[in-house]
Formats: C-alpha cells, sequence, structure tokens
C-alpha cells in the first residue's frame, strides 16, 4: 500500500497490483481528451493483451484511480518493434538502453489531480517487480501539435526530456520522455563492510534476526564485520551513506561434497578450468574375444582438455550425450579403468561412488564461494545479456554450446537451417535467435509459425490466457528449441520475452508428446526445454464432443476440430504472462498411489493458475500411469473408471512437473517427515498425501469345513503367492499377465480358473476369450457377495451375460469359496478346491485370477499402523481429508469417515474419484495461494457433516459375448434397481431395446425429474464422454424427453442422442451457459410480479434475456457447433413475429415434431 496525494492536497491509500480485464470498464472511464492526444487511438483490451506488463492502482473502495501499461517497444509505431535499439542509439546520444533494460509507457491514465502521485507510484511499482528494469521510455508528439509542453503534463515529474543528436528527424517528429530507475528507485551502492556499518545494519537486522537464524544458523553481527579476511568478506549496499543491505561471503567451501552429491557439469564441477582435468570417458569398446577383452582392461581413458573453457556450454541440465558430464555403469565398468593418475601416480583418473557411477574429476582450484548470510531493507530488494537473430557466424558457437544435449544434431540443423534458407524443407518460415554474454553464445532458440492453432484453440483452454480475436494467424509462434547455459538461468524470462519481440510473435506454443512416440520431444529429461519450462504455462485440455461425423454430413464441424491426432501436453507463454512470475511453492508434496484420486490431486495442482509447485513428488509401484501405450489396451482385464485414460496422460504431462519414485511405502516416520520406499529408500516431505486406495490381494484358503469358512473368510494369503495367481490391480499388472498367458497357456490345454464377486470377473473372462482361450477352458467361480453390492445392478443384464457364457463354452459356478489348492514341482497351482453349499468343487488349473478379495496392501497397512495413525479397517480422517497428523491427508478407498459423523457405510469409494481428488487438492491450496477467494460463513454445525459429492459414478467395459456396457450412476451406496424401483416415489424409467438384441438403453430420472443412472448394453461402441454429459440434465433440456416417450415418438436412444440438436450438451462450455441462464432467471423473479415471458408470451423462444446469452453461446463456440442455425435467423424471423423457427444448416433433427437446435435451449 501507498499513499498518493492529489494537487488539491488530499490523500488517498492505493494498492498497485497487475490489471486484470474486469478492470477495463474502469481504466475507460479514466480517459480525458488529453489521452488520445499524447497516446493516440487505444483499444484497452487489445492493449491489456499485448502488453508485457500492466499495473493498476485501486483505491480501499476496490475501484480504478490510475493506469498504466508498458511494452517492450515504442509507441506510436515510431520503429519497427525488433530494430528499435540501433533506432534509438542512431537518434539519441549517450543513452544505455537495452531491450533487457527498457520499457515503454502504451498508456496511462489516471483519476483527475491524481495523475502526479499515480504516475510516480506505479513507475516505482514497474521498477520494484523488475529488477533488471533500467528506463522506462515514453514518446509522446511534439509541442507544436499537443498545444503544451511536456513539463506541463501531470506526470512531468517523473519523466525528464532526452535531447535527440542534430540533424534527427526527432527533432520535429516526436519528443522522447525517460525516468531512470534512480529517479523513483534508489540505486544502491556497494562497497566493503566497516564497523562503522553497525548501527545501521541493526536496524534492519533486528526485525530479520528469527528469520537469518534459521535460514543461516546463529551468528554475531559484529563478528561477521570483524574477521574479515583472505576467505571471508563482508560487502554492504548504502543509499545516502546509509547502509541498507549486508552480505557476507565465505571462499571455504567442501566442493568434493558438492560434486558428490549433484550433477555440477554444467558448472564445471565449481572449480577453474585445468588442463588435467577428465569430463568425459570414451564408451566401452565392443568384446572380441578373451584377447580383446584382456586388451581394453589396459586402455586408458583420454583426458579431456579444459584450458579454454571459460563459460561452460553445458546447456541446459539436459541429458547428456556419450557418458558426457556422469558416465553410467552400464556404459563403463569400474573393471575397466586403469588407476593410473596423469603423472602416473596412484590417484584415479575417474571415481565411483558405492554403486558404481562413474564421475568426472577435476584437478583445478575452487572456483566458487558461498554466502554465509544475507540481509537487506524489504524496500531495497532488487551482466549485459543480448539476444539477438543468429548468423552464419554463430554456428560453431551454437554447436559448442549443444554438443552434450542428446538433441544436439537437430537442434544445430534448425539453427543452420535458418541462416542459410530461412525455411525449413516444407517450406514454413523458420528463426533462430542467440542469447550471448561477452561475445559469446550462451543459448540458441528456434521457433516457427505455428500453423495448428485451431486445432489447439478447439483442443485445449488456450482462452484461460489469451483472446484469440485480438491475436493475428501469423502472431502465434511454434517454440522448436529453447537451449540456455544454466549459469544464465535466470534469463530465461527475457530471453522468451525477446524471442517474442524480434520475432514479431505475440504468443509461443510448445507441445510435449509422451514418451513413447518416437521422433518427437519426450519427457524433460530427453529434451532440451527442461529450463524454459518453469516460465511457460501448462494448458489444460478440453473435453471434446463425439461427434456423428456420418450423420452430420456437411453440418459436421472442421478437420481442424475433429480431426484424430496424436496427443500431446501443451505449454504457452505470451507478452503478458513472459514477466508475471508464477508464486513458487517448495513445499515438499509427496503422494503415494497412483490412484484416480492421486492424480487428480496432482493435475488440480499442476494447473492451477498462479502458483508453480516445485517439488511434487508420486511414489507408486508401477511409476506414472499412460506412459506405456501397449500395457494399457490389456487394460479391459479390469473395469474402467472413465476418469483417466492414455489420452489424458499425455495431455496432462505430468512427469514434466512430477519427480516419480518407484516403489512401495513400507514405512512412515512423522516425526523426521520422511517416507520409506522398499524398505531402503528415504523420501522426505512436509506434507504427505495417501491415495493408495484398495487392492486385489491373494486368498488364502480356508479349509473344506464350510462351517469354519463362513466365520473366517476371507483372510490374507500371507505365504510366497505363485508365479500362475494374478491379481489385477492395474495396466501394468494386466500386461505381465497378458504375457504370461500368451507365452504359457494359449497354446496348451490347461484350465483358467477366474474366482471373485466384482464386475472385474466378467471382463476378465471376456478378455480371456478375446485371447483365443476356448471357453471350456475357463471356469468362473463365484464368491460368496457378502455385504459386496452384484456385479450388475440390473438382473436383466446380468441374465443376458449369463447366456452369453453359456453360449461360449464358459463354467459357472456360483457361492463358492476357496478351499484348497495344490502346488507342482515349480511351485505352480496346479488344482483348485471350492467349498459349495452341496458339495467341494475340485478343477485343474494352470492358471488362477482372483478377484474375492479387495483391501489395503499388507505393506501399506503396515507402514500406517507402525506410523500410529488411527486405522478402523481403513484409514480415519475428517471431512477436510485430515487424518491424525496434521502433515498427513489421505483420500480415496483406502479411508473411511470418523465415528463421529455416524455414517460407516458410506466412504470416498462410493463418490467419483476425480472429484474427490480434486477436492482434495482445494482443501489443501488454502495453505499456499495468498490470493483471496470469495467465501462465505459455512452454517453452524457443517464440520460435523460428511461433504456433498456430485459428480456421477461411471463403469464400463466390455462384457461376455461382446458387448459394450456403461453404468453412470449418481454417488452414494449402491442398490439394486429392483430395490431402488420400490422405494416410494422413485421417479421415471425410460428403456428402449433389448439386451439379448445389444441395443439396451436404460435411463432413470429422479423425481424432479433429472437424470440420475444410465445404463448401456450394446453390441456397437458408444460415445462415453457424451453420455457422461447427460448425467445430472434436467427431461426437458433433453428435447422434451418424456413429452417424446409418452407420444410413442422414441424407439432407440442411442439414435436419439445422435441427433443434432444434442449436441451442445456435450459441449465443454454447456456448463457455463447454463449457470449463466440460471443466474438470469434468479435475478428476474421479483415476488409478486408476473415474469418477463409471462408479460409478453408472444416473444419465441425465450425472453431476450434468455436468448442473448444462447446466441452469444452458439457465435462463439461456432466452430465446434456448425450444425445450429445461424445466429441472424434468430433476430430476423424473431422481428417478423414468427412463432416457430425454422432450423439452419442442420436441417430436421430427427423425431416427427422435434423441435428445431434453434428451439432446443428452451
Amino acid at each position: 500500500m501507498a499513499t498518493v496525494t492529489s494537487s488539491r492536497g488530499d490523500t488517498d491509500v492505493v494498492t498497485a497490483r497487475r490489471t486484470e480485464s474486469h478492470d477495463v470498464p474502469g481504466i475507460i472511464s479514466l480517459f480525458s481528451p488529453v489521452t488520445e492526444d499524447l497516446f493516440g487511438r487505444i483499444d484497452v483490451t487489445y492493449l491489456l493483451e499485448l502488453s508485457n506488463l500492466a499495473l493498476t492502482l485501486c483505491n480501499e473502495k476496490n475501484e480504478v484511480i490510475a493506469h498504466a501499461a508498458f511494452l517492450d517497444y515504442p509507441n506510436w509505431n515510431i520503429t519497427d518493434q525488433a530494430e528499435w535499439e540501433p533506432f534509438l542509439h542512431e537518434n539519441y546520444s549517450n543513452n544505455k538502453c537495452t531491450p533487457l533494460n527498457t520499457l515503454f509507457v502504451h498508456l496511462f491514465v489516471a483519476k483527475e489531480d491524481y495523475a502526479a502521485g499515480c504516475s510516480q507510484e506505479i513507475v516505482r511499482r514497474a521498477f520494484i517487480l523488475l529488477p533488471e528494469l533500467q528506463f522506462i521510455l515514453l514518446f509522446i508528439p511534439p509541442e507544436e501539435r499537443l498545444g503544451f509542453s511536456h513539463s506541463e503534463l501531470d506526470m512531468g515529474n517523473v519523466f525528464e526530456r532526452i535531447m535527440p543528436v542534430p540533424g534527427s528527424p526527432m527533432e520535429r517528429g516526436f519528443t522522447l520522455l525517460a525516468c531512470p530507475r534512480h529517479r523513483c528507485h534508489p540505486q544502491l551502492y556497494v562497497r566493503q563492510a566497516r564497523m562503522e556499518d553497525y548501527d545501521d545494519l541493526m536496524l534492519i537486522w533486528t526485525p530479520q534476526s528469527e528469520t537469518l537464524k534459521e535460514t543461516y544458523g546463529e551468528y554475531l553481527l559484529v563478528d561477521l564485520i570483524e574477521h574479515e579476511g583472505e576467505e571471508n568478506q563482508a560487502a554492504v549496499c548504502e543509499v545516502g551513506g546509509t547502509a541498507v543491505g549486508f552480505m557476507s561471503l565465505c571462499s571455504d567451501v567442501n566442493v568434493s561434497l558438492f560434486q558428490e552429491c549433484f550433477d555440477l557439469g554444467p558448472f564445471h564441477g565449481l572449480c577453474k578450468p585445468h588442463p588435467e582435468d577428465i569430463l568425459k570417458v570414451p564408451r566401452k569398446p565392443s568384446i572380441q574375444g578373451d584377447k580383446d577383452e584382456n586388451n581394453q582392461t589396459s586402455q586408458k581413458p583420454k583426458p579431456v582438455s579444459s584450458q579454454n573453457l571459460e563459460l561452460v556450454p553445458g546447456a541446459d541440465a539436459a541429458v547428456q550425450k556419450d557418458g558426457a558430464v556422469t558416465v553410467s555403469q552400464a556404459e563403463l565398468p569400474v573393471g575397466n579403468v586403469i588407476n593410473i593418475g596423469p603423472k602416473g601416480s596412484a590417484a584415479p583418473l575417474l571415481e565411483a561412488d558405492e554403486e558404481g557411477d562413474l564421475h568426472p574429476v577435476y584437478r583445478g582450484a575452487s572456483n566458487v564461494f558461498r554466502i554465509r548470510l544475507l540481509c537487506i531493507d524489504e524496500k531495497y530488494e532488487t551482466r549485459s545479456f543480448n539476444v539477438r537473430k543468429a548468423a552464419t557466424s554463430d554456428l560453431q558457437g551454437i554447436k559448442v554450446l549443444v554438443k552434450t544435449l542428446s538433441l544436439n544434431e537437430g537442434i544445430w540443423n534448425d539453427s543452420k537451417i535458418f541462416t542459410e534458407a530461412r525455411r525449413d524443407p516444407d517450406g514454413m518460415p523458420v528463426q533462430a535467435f542467440v542469447a550471448e554474454v561477452l561475445d559469446q553464445i550462451v543459448g540458441v532458440s528456434v521457433t516457427r509459425d505455428e500453423m495448428d492453432i485451431e486445432y489447439i484453440r478447439s483442443h485445449y483452454n488456450i482462452e484461460d490466457f489469451i483472446h484469440f480475436n485480438h491475436h493475428q494467424q501469423e502472431e502465434h509462434g511454434h517454440l522448436c528449441h529453447f537451449v540456455l547455459n544454466p549459469v544464465f538461468h535466470h534469463y530465461t524470462k527475457y530471453f522468451l520475452k525477446e524471442i517474442l519481440r524480434l520475432g514479431h510473435k505475440s504468443s509461443l506454443y510448445y507441445p510435449i508428446y509422451p514418451e513413447y512416440v518416437e521422433d518427437k520431444f519426450q519427457h524433460p529429461c530427453a529434451h532440451s526445454l527442461t529450463s524454459a519450462l518453469h516460465y511457460m504455462a501448462p494448458v489444460r485440455p478440453r473435453r471434446q464432443i463425439v461427434y456423428p461425423l456420418q450423420g452430420l454430413g456437411v453440418n459436421a464441424p472442421s478437420e481442424q476440430v475433429s480431426k484424430d491426432q496424436l496427443k500431446y501436453s501443451l505449454n504457452h507463454t505470451n507478452r503478458k504472462l513472459v514477466l508475471e512470475s508464477k508464486v513458487c511453492i517448495n513445499t515438499r508434496i509427496v503422494v503415494v498411489g497412483a490412484s484416480d484420486v492421486g492424480i487428480s490431486f496432482l493435475e488440480t495442482l499442476i494447473f492451477w493458475p498462479h502458483l508453480k509447485f516445485n517439488n511434487l513428488t508420486l511414489i507408486s509401484i508401477h511409476g506414472l500411469p499412460g506412459k506405456d501405450p501397449q500395457s494399457s489396451k490389456y487394460r479391459r482385464f479390469l473395469i474402467n473408471s472413465h476418469c483417466f485414460n492414455d489420452e489424458d496422460y499425455a495431455q496432462m504431462s505430468l512427469c514434466s512437473w512430477v519427480n516419480v519414485v518407484v516403489g512401495k511405502m513400507t514405512g512412515i516416520n512423522r516425526s523426521a517427515k520422511y517416507v520409506v520406499v522398499s524398505k531402503e529408500k528415504k523420501v522426505p516431505y512436509d506434507y504427505l498425501v495417501l491415495c493408495t486406495g484398495q487392492s486385489y490381494q491373494a486368498l488364502a484358503p480356508m479349509g473344506a469345513d464350510i462351517s469354519e469358512v463362513t466365520s473366517q473368510w476371507p483372510q490374507r494369503y500371507m505365504e510366497k503367492v505363485p508365479s500362475n495367481h494374478f491379481t489385477l490391480n492395474d495396466a501394468q499388472d494386466c500386461l505381465e499377465a497378458a504375457l504370461w498367458l500368451e507365452e504359457n497357456l494359449i497354446s496348451s490345454r490347461g484350465n483358467v480358473i477366474v474366482y471373485g464377486n466384482t464386475i472385474d470377473i466378467y471382463t476378465t473372462v471376456e478378455t480371456l476369450l478375446s485371447f483365443g482361450i476356448d471357453g471350456s477352458r475357463i471356469h468362473l467361480v463365484q464368491a460368496p457377495l457378502g455385504s459386496a453390492s452384484p456385479c450388475l445392478a440390473d438382473t436383466t443384464l446380468e441374465r443376458t451375460v449369463g447366456e452369453a457364457l453359456a453360449e461360449a463354452g464358459v463354467a459357472v459356478h456360483p457361492g463358492s469359496v476357496l478351499a484348497q489348492w495344490g502346488q507342482g514341482d515349480h511351485g505352480l497351482i496346479t488344482w483348485a478346491a471350492f467349498t459349495t453349499a452341496s458339495n467341494l468343487l475340485q478343477l485343474q488349473c494352470s492358471a488362477f485370477f482372483s478377484f474375492a478379495y479387495r483391501t489395503l496392501d499388507y505393506e501399506t497397512f503396515k507402514a500406517i499402523s507402525d506410523a500410529c495413525l488411527v486405522f478402523d479397517g481403513r484409514v480415519v480422517i475428517d471431512a477436510k481429508f485430515h487424518t491424525n497428523d496434521a502433515s498427513i491427508r489421505a483420500a480415496g478407498p483406502l479411508t473411511k469417515f470418523s465415528r463421529r459423523y455416524f455414517r460407516d457405510e458410506l466412504t470416498h469409494s462410493n463418490f467419483n474419484s476425480k472429484e474427490i481428488g480434486f477436492e482434495l487438492a482445494a482443501s489443501m491450496l488454502s495453505l499456499f495461494d495468498s490470493t483471496p477467494q470469495p467465501s462465505s460463513e459455512p452454517p453452524e454445525g457443517s464440520d460435523r457433516l460428511i461433504p456433498i459429492y456430485r459428480r456421477c459414478k461411471v463403469q464400463g467395459g466390455i462384457l461376455p459375448g461382446g458387448y459394450n456396457y456403461l453404468h453412470i450412476s449418481k454417488p452414494g451406496i449402491p442398490m439394486p434397481l429392483d430395490v431402488e424401483h420400490d422405494l416410494c416415489d422413485h421417479g421415471m424409467e425410460i428403456v428402449t431395446g433389448e439386451a439379448g438384441h445389444g441395443n439396451y438403453f436404460r435411463m432413470h430420472f429422479s423425481r424432479y425429474n433429472m437424470v440420475d443412472s444410465i445404463t448401456c448394453f450394446s453390441k456397437e461402441p458408444f460415445p462415453v464422454s457424451n453420455y457422461i454429459c447427460l448425467y445430472g440434465q434436467h427431461e426437458r433440456l433433453l428435447n422434451d424427453l418424456y413429452y417424446r416417450w409418452r407420444a410413442g415418438q422414441l424407439t432407440d436412444l442411442y439414435s436419439y442422442f445422435r441427433e443434432p440438436w444434442s449436441l451442445a450438451i456435450y459441449h465443454d462450455r454447456f456448463i457455463d451457459l447454463q449457470k449463466e441462464l440460471h443466474q438470469t432467471l434468479m435475478s428476474e423473479q421479483v415476488p409478486g410480479q408476473p415474469t418477463a415471458t409471462e408479460q409478453h408470451p408472444e416473444q419465441k423462444p425465450g425472453t431476450p434475456s434468455l436468448r442473448e446469452p444462447v446466441l452469444r453461446y452458439l457465435r462463439h463456440h461456432r466452430a465446434h457447433l456448425p450444425m445450429y442455425a445461424p445466429t441472424d435467423a434468430y433476430r430476423v424471423l424473431s422481428a417478423a413475429g414468427s412463432q416457430g423457427l425454422k432450423p439452419g444448416r442442420a436441417g430436421h433433427s430427427g423425431g416427427r415434431g422435434s423441435p428445431t437446435p434453434a428451439q432446443e435451449p428452451s
């Protein structure tokens, strides 16, 4: 906060913040007649889109009282934005302005009488926000055109005039005003500390003493100043003769320890270059017989000279090539290195750690100092770096820069293409830029025009960051390569800013393709953009409509919208984002379990605006899901929750933002705050999030005594599980099972036993049949249901699936409990016996699939129990996901609510996992996000209630007989349909088709006429994502579904929901339209007065207040919804008094008397 004074002496307290889109009306209201004279005609919204920095001053009432927009090129289009630096040096002498340290004012407006004070405050805040900023410039028309001099301006006390060189055209063209940093924000003078500074420094030391103690340890200021010498130095920065900052430096650094713990190759090991440094080791030669192998051990690795290495070119800490900087054990075994020093000494040429990893050896002296302590007055917390287009002479420097990168050849070739032809072989323009320091190339970037911008707009939420209408097609750029020496990592955002300015671009896009895609840039460890990603924003993907393209014909969307291409994660930056730093959260958040809940939690944090989580870690047995499409295709063994699929994982690129530890959690040390992984690794945390879920476990045989079985069943099998016993819990388990079957069973004649009581038994049987295993070899043994719900809620479907099993020859054995199994010579299960109500069933067995016992993994249970977390069958949590440890959260099926809620039967497993993960993240974001959030007082006693979750539960898969199955249900405890229908006033059910014919479609509506469950059972595939959008919709929204059903117009719901009228409901922005219409209706409902529709019943369709949002929605999303009538037709027909509107290109929507697309949003 700051205080500004008006010209009349009034004062006002103001707050400076970055300008937002909702400030535009307030900014326009500050325009005066002089504004256009000074800055020309300004479109504020367009200017905000292009501004590198836009600041607004607000008073205590949050009213806009001043605004300024800054860009990195001159206003008034005085010169080309890429050429202003030479223009300025040519026309103005002795200026030190560079693209790195200069911004230009393109607009400044302020409340009357407050311009002088506001201009000074805004300029001061700009200098504080951008430490590298040294000059703010402003071009205004000459005095002759303005009719007054620059000194008469209200902000004249901030700027001073810069005179052009004699004879310059700028003498009569424009007046240049400049504000150097020291005019509004004092420059700091740095010198060696003296004892006389003690009193000044104590004024800033005392308030920060506790923070300094926690950060640096216990130090006495007087000792640090007194004990200066060759190894210890102290410096102060002063303003006006007063010390305002202090730094204590020490050259005594344990360099060898840092070399052992960190990859310091890009920093030359923190040592000075030495001719005998060993930086690289040649690959192991091929072994050709014993003689060649013996000769290899006598070969001495050739040292790499670093005599001329001044700035290490190891760019960006990316993957090194050919063992450079670090060498893995696989590339050169320890035994292949001779322990002979360069002069015959016993010093090793290469050092190896305990695991055999080889490290470079640096012979030079230490080239580093450490900052022992730093403190500075908060008011004053704030090298020449040049970016230009690449030239042919830069190619050698680029080659040296990228030589240690795995993609060095592609980067160098693309740079060469730019210098030679300016276009790639496809004719697309290419631009290359280099960053240099002291005439040495330290960075290179290659960009192209983004030609796929319509696809990006339709498939990603890019409009969260930019307004497309204000950007030309050629202003969108595609970032192909970005390499920057890590020494200059802090200049990354300025490098990106200069790429935009010099390339005449307003936006840059960078895709990250999945790891399994060949010839594409992959995860950050395999491409050259690692550091720049930190300054780019990940763009959330959009849900896509599944279009019935054949039925739409000419009304189908363009290929750019509907094409099915390889999915990727999109990262973006633009002019206004590049200087807007996100809040970095370095808190260590460790997530255990790659379940749907855990992935949803991580996804929410990654895409959260304004925050950048730098320390996210996932502990998972098989790492991140979706990294191997081969395993995902075998995922059909298990029922699908439809929370995430391979495309979702590709578009998230979690590996770019999350550290992954492969292993199983085996311990939690709550006092030291670390997790033990696989009994050996320690992963520290500040917050631990448990999302392991429940998994299928091997079931212990219970013996043949039926009386004991009922009381003790089920129990966990605690011995070593046979290798032909499978419990499938994720895609990797499914892949391993499929490979085992292909290798050991498909060609043999053994039996496969599928045992369990969940729907996964049906999907597994269908998958086995699809592998070519004959149905007569498959035995489906159904375990007792116990407290579990039926496999299929609809008895009609159960009967149809049973018939399909019988037709395939699969034997079904209901109500059986595993009694015994026998193992052969190799420890494999050879037979299994089951106890039934009538007899003992014994079956030969070559493979055993168990889906009868789902619970918490034993190691996870033991880790939780040993850590003394409250466990009551599951981990006990409250409504906000807290365990009894404030640093540990838990969510998902492994949890249960505390007994104080008196709802023991309700757990997270009854709700949508994706929604649970989002709510878990939202509950923790308040710990990190300081942005004020709109909040209301919760109702009294709400802390004693279980939260309400609204998203639907989804199950889908392929069942025996090749039937595609989908069941969408409301959250809560599942209930068989026949029981649900016996309840009073249960709603209405609509069913078309028959299960046996493979065209069954059932919809159930609540008593409020809202869709609360959908069941599909079809021989043909159907668009699952479309049908999920139908959940929770009112029947009137579904084209008057009740009316058509009662009129006998509905015979097939599959074709009904393929009709063009329904596509708007599947659009990802439809929910926004619903909210807007709801707000409009609520605002118009005045008690005791008729609504607008009642007052003017002749107005169709809908009142103007409702019609306009619908038209706006259709216009804005025309690319996705071209099948709807042109919006102009509404006004024409309405003005003519038409009672019914005809459709546009879409034609008739299908059923007899169907409303047209124009009528649908009624």
